[in-house]
């Protein structure tokens, strides 16, 4: 069958529009004789029978592996360079304290980046030691909390830090580990790298800036100097950049060591997943025996031991373990250019459950979950319900030709930032997150319901109080 006009270049019509493809799809994700799709054992139209849709579906022992895979794949490859590692969930993917728990049980550390996830990773009973607080604009209060707490690093991203963090430690009687952000001037996405001399972002330090600043902190008898820190982009599939950043990075960590320990070396995360048939991340495992590759010629050339390696891996751990599920609603044929159609099938969310499609341009894939089908591939571009244009969640896939109205539909590798950046646009109520193991569903975060919503509006007390509440419920 030949394909669309309107398809872009890199999709290709499947020989089969009910396949799940495994590089897409969670480990637990597969079709049942009845052609229906199960996750880890649990019937979709079941999870949608209790908890309606949208939810996002988290097949809890493919997160939980992919924790694992990663961490054990960062030791033994450090190891055999003769250092260790490091790894830290960057809880600004997906995190509750269910998720929180998962990852430092595979032993794991977490990232977090503000108060709020903080108290989430704490209310998870997560030792604080485990704990690494980012942020270019870290609050007062929320500087004073992690060092009371007791959190294991601090990522100081600009000067004005050190003396925050350093008098924090001081009131708390400790002696607080940091880490000094450096902007590299390498910047990595997807395929492609750029490295220039300076960059222009809000994070962290420039390179030249580094070593006046690193005296400062060695000058506070409160402050533990660990070492750089480094965060080149996200959604990353290939290891030059980071090889580029690390050249750059051990020049200073060489010089630095001149005057004191500096005993790690964190180069961030940003590791690619596959969204689409299209993207071809780097294997875990190969990815970590480049990293090791990289250190190891990075300290034998500056003649200095190799420091311990932090990483912080996010997207790589959550995204492919979720798919999210809606219901179809409305099936619209739109001719384009006179030449070809377009089929627009809207389902109950949109961008206030996933909004990367429309803030990036972010492709995903789709699939019918509720029934396999014969009918011939259409192109198709899944769209929300919100009042705005632009609110699509799939730009282009294959379904078959008599997808309808009351169809399950699900959008795969949807764990990382799904959730995350969920919001109310429209009034819309953020969806539930289910975690499934072993055939069994189970809530880890409860889905909003319009009372939720309402119970913010102060004005509404004022009202209830001329009958209005008590209209709307007759």
């Amino acid at each position: 069958m030949p394909s669309n006009p309107l398809a872009p270049l890199w999709l290709a019509v499947p020989n089969d529009a009910n396949e799940l493809p495994s590089a897409v799809w969670s480990r637990g994700a597969r079709r049942a004789a009845s052609g229906e799709v199960e996750i880890a054992g649990v019937a979709v139209s079941a999870i949608v029978a209790e908890f309606g849709t949208p939810v996002y579906v988290v097949d809890q022992s493919d997160a939980v592996s992919r924790a694992s895979e990663i961490r054990h794949a960062f030791d033994r490859e450090l190891a055999r360079v003769g250092s260790s590692a490091k790894v830290y969930y960057a809880g600004k993917a997906f995190l509750c304290t269910e998720v929180a728990r998962w990852v430092t049980g595979e032993g794991l550390n977490i990232d977090v980046s503000s108060g709020g996830e903080l108290a989430v990773a704490l209310a998870g009973g997560v030792d604080p030691a485990r704990l690494g607080l980012h942020g270019n604009n870290k609050s007062p209060a929320e500087i004073d909390r992690a060092v009371r707490v007791g959190v294991g690093a601090i990522v100081i991203d600009s000067a004005v830090e050190i003396e925050r963090v350093a008098e924090a430690a001081v009131r708390h009687d400790r002696v607080q580990a940091v880490r000094l952000r450096i902007n590299s001037g390498v910047h990595a996405s997807t395929h492609e790298y750029l490295a220039t001399a300076r960059e222009d972002q809000k994070f962290g330090i420039p390179l030249a800036d580094a070593p006046a600043l690193v005296a400062r902190i060695r000058s506070h008898r409160s402050l533990r100097f660990l070492g750089l820190h480094s965060h080149i982009g996200s959604q990353i599939f290939e290891s030059e950049g980071f090889a580029e950043s690390a050249k750059r990075l051990f020049a200073l960590h060489a010089e630095l060591l001149k005057d004191g320990p500096v005993p790690e070396l964190n180069l961030g995360g940003g590791f690619g997943i596959a969204y689409s048939s299209a993207d071809e991340p780097m294997p875990i495992a190969e990815l970590a025996a480049r990293f090791a590759d990289i250190v190891a010629e990075g300290a034998a050339q500056h003649g200095v031991p190799v420091p311990i390696i932090a990483v912080e891996p996010g997207r790589s751990i959550i995204g492919p373990s979720t798919a999210t599920v809606y219901t179809v609603g409305t099936i619209k044929d739109v001719i384009v250019d006179g030449v070809a159609v377009r089929k627009y099938v809207s389902v109950d969310g949109g961008m206030s459950d996933n909004i990367r499609p429309s803030l990036y341009g972010a492709d995903y894939s789709a699939r019918i979950v509720s029934r396999t089908s014969q009918a011939s591939p259409t192109l198709v571009r899944i769209a929300g319900k919100h009042c705005e244009s632009g609110d699509i969640l799939v730009h282009a896939d294959y379904l078959p030709g008599d997808v309808a109205a009351g169809d399950l539909l699900a959008i795969p590798a949807t764990g990382a930032y799904g959730w995350a950046m969920a919001s109310n646009y429209n009034y819309l109520a953020r969806p539930p997150v289910v975690a499934v193991l072993d055939g069994v569903a189970r809530l880890i975060i409860r889905g909003e319901t319009e009372e939720d919503l309402l119970s913010r509006d102060v004005g509404l007390r004022d009202f209830a109080g001329h009958g209005f509440a008590q209209r709307e419920k007759k």
